[in-house]
């Protein structure tokens, strides 16, 4: 997910997204212990993806104060 496609969704629906790319993450991270994903390196770019959103979360907090 690209910055412009995370600035663009409302907080709510970025809280909603945030733990959803938590969850799907934690089950990802999950699954390559037990066996090795095809491609591992979208446990990263999904790690990225969520810090992301963190960031623009944490502007909009710090923003309306």
């Amino acid at each position: 997910m690209k910055i412009a496609e995370i600035k663009e969704l409302a907080t709510t629906d970025l809280v909603d997204r945030i733990e959803a790319e938590t969850a799907n993450y934690n089950q990802m991270v999950i699954n390559h212990s037990i066996s090795p994903l095809e491609n591992p390196a979208q446990i990263k770019q999904l790690r990225r993806t969520i810090a992301r959103m963190k960031t623009e979360l944490r502007q909009r907090e710090l923003n309306n104060k």
